[in-house]
């Protein structure tokens, strides 16, 4: 038996003063802290509920959102704004789990949900340098078909789950932060860190700091926008490669375009160097490859998943495809 504490925060400032407390972890909807706490992967002497913190969703008179941490995932797929004028993020979130699970995460806790990797979850029998710093990596030779062939390392070799921060990442979306030092912002495309020699060290968070808000900058040409996950199962599975993108085309030229991946890296990975390469050329398929070649160049595939690195090219340059079949 683990015994623990909990409490329910009433407001931000509430949150930040339980989560002092010896242990303490901010719970949402639990949909990943509860499953660990039942693995004995993670052990927290306090539970401070932060379910009863905002949860709603402003519209800004620039175009913008203010999305509450607690916001349910449900809630954020199915609003009018979100739906209009950010479809990449709705089909993301219902693309991410069954419609019971969205009902319960929220946006502060899917962005903070751990890895998958099975060996992570495997406490009684794997060696994991993200669960156990220093002990090893056995995924590294492993069965690491699911794992990383960006950003990887060494130490880690682990891809993170979530689907809706990827579109999140693509959408240069700002994490809005509250700690005891006061409060910030961050670029989500850098709120996770690499592995490098500290696997277990996974954000940028200071310690006890409570994710408050999630803010969606307005972006014109954000309506012409989609996410595909490419995955074993047609029913809930994590992705193999996904690709979030919005694109902008001035007659038949690039003018701006965001494109993010999933399933490829340990955090939602942007991908800077195809919209580099994209951004003045034409709309095409031959552009769209080049750019989809240009970002995966730097792809390190391990034994078994040598297969991602054609996979994320070819749903790249079809995801692009599809968007200039969408009337701006």
């Amino acid at each position: 038996m683990m015994p623990f504490t909990y409490v329910r925060a009433q407001d931000a400032g509430d949150a930040l003063r339980l989560g002092g407390m010896p242990g303490a972890r901010y719970l949402g909807g639990g949909t990943n802290l509860v499953d660990l706490m039942r693995e004995s992967i993670e052990h927290p002497g306090a539970l401070v509920d932060v379910t009863g913190l905002s949860a709603d969703i402003e519209e800004r008179p620039d175009g913008s959102l203010l999305i509450g941490g607690a916001t349910r995932n449900t809630a954020l797929a199915s609003h009018r704004a979100v739906r209009m004028h950010y479809p990449v993020l709705a089909r993301a979130i219902v693309a991410g789990a069954s419609a019971q699970i969205r009902n319960m995460a929220t946006v502060g806790g899917n962005i903070l949900q751990r890895t998958r990797c099975a060996y992570f979850y495997d406490d009684a029998g794997s060696r994991c340098n993200r669960r156990n710093p220093g002990q090893g990596c056995d995924a590294a030779e492993g069965f690491n078909r699911m794992h990383a062939i960006l950003g990887a390392s060494p130490a880690c070799v682990a891809t993170h789950p979530s689907d809706m921060c990827v579109a999140l990442a693509a959408l240069d979306a700002l994490v809005h932060l509250q700690g005891s030092r006061g409060t910030r912002t961050l670029p989500l495309a850098e709120l996770h860190r690499l592995p490098e020699d500290h696997p277990e060290i996974e954000t940028w968070l200071e310690p006890g700091e409570l994710i408050t808000a999630v803010e969606l900058p307005a972006l014109a040409f954000g309506a012409r926008s989609t996410y595909r996950k490419v995955r074993d199962r047609s029913s809930y599975a994590f992705a193999l490669v996904s690709v979030a993108a919005a694109i902008e085309v001035d007659g038949h030229t690039v003018k701006d375009v965001r494109i993010a991946l999933g399933g490829v890296a340990p955090k939602p990975w942007r991908a800077w160097k195809a919209e580099k390469a994209l951004r003045g050329q034409p709309a095409t398929a031959e552009s769209f490859r080049a750019a989809a070649e240009a970002e995966l160049a730097a792809a390190r595939p391990l034994r078994d998943n040598g297969f991602k690195v054609e996979l994320a090219k070819r749903t790249i340059a079809a995801v692009l495809a599809e968007l200039m079949e969408i009337k701006s």
